[in-house]
């Protein structure tokens, strides 16, 4: 109990760290996950191609060497980032967190994305069509809100993956949770009671995420039921 009102402060400033990590990053890489999921199932070869390599790399690859990557190997790269004005978010630690965090959860969201279009059945887009949307009310009215209530559960997967991930920017200097853990872990030699303190505030987060995520699942169901009702005028007008 001492070591916890002793420390307590410094692991939920790591805390609040993590939380930031975790919602930027995984909001920045919903933003870039449509375009790379649109982009993987288009018709077009370089488009479907330049998507692909980029999933390819980035699932393929351990977010640690991403990290190590964008933090370390960023630094042979010094005139050339400076030239362009980005060397000052290139040496921040930060700054590499927060963006390997992003383009690693963009290739694993877009893919959620990907499976999520892919499994609307075929006869709800071709009666849309039927009645004349062009793509882009076709994507607004019918296939994202479908693919969001379809792909929502692998969805809050992928955040609480994420959550996780975080511990991993330690490694780079950042005081996250896992960071603040190995600094007082080491100073003190209370590795046990450092790290436990750690995996209770990650259970915290996880399992607070899922409890809203499952709340939020269920009002998302109940609204796009409300939203296709509203919708089906809207549809209509549409029929050229």
């Amino acid at each position: 109990m001492d070591f916890i009102l002793a420390n307590l402060p410094r692991f939920l400033e790591g805390a609040w760290m993590t939380i930031q990590l975790a919602l930027f990053s995984c909001s920045f890489g919903l933003l870039m996950a449509l375009p790379i999921a649109l982009a993987r199932l288009s018709r077009k070869r370089v488009l479907r191609s330049a998507a692909t390599a980029y999933v390819f790399f980035f699932r393929g690859t351990p977010l640690l060497a991403q990290i190590f990557l964008i933090y370390y190997g960023s630094g042979q790269f010094r005139q050339e980032l400076s030239a362009l004005g980005l060397w000052t978010f290139f040496r921040d630690p930060w700054f590499c967190a927060l963006l390997s965090l992003t383009l690693n959860t963009a290739a694993y969201t877009s893919e959620i994305l990907r499976g999520a279009i892919q499994a609307i059945p075929k006869g709800e887009i071709e009666a849309a069509k039927a009645l004349g949307l062009n793509r882009y009310l076709l994507l607004r009215l019918v296939i994202l809100p479908r693919a969001i209530r379809i792909g929502w559960p692998a969805y809050t997967n992928e955040v609480v993956y994420q959550i996780q991930a975080t511990s991993l920017v330690s490694i780079i200097t950042i005081m996250d949770i896992t960071g603040v853990a190995r600094t007082v872990g080491a100073r003190d030699f209370t590795f046990f009671e450092a790290f436990g303190l750690a995996a209770l505030l990650y259970l915290v987060l996880v399992y607070g995420f899922i409890f809203v995520a499952g709340r939020i699942e269920k009002r998302l169901g109940a609204h796009l039921i409300r939203t296709a009702a509203v919708n089906k005028p809207k549809l209509a007008g549409n029929i050229r």
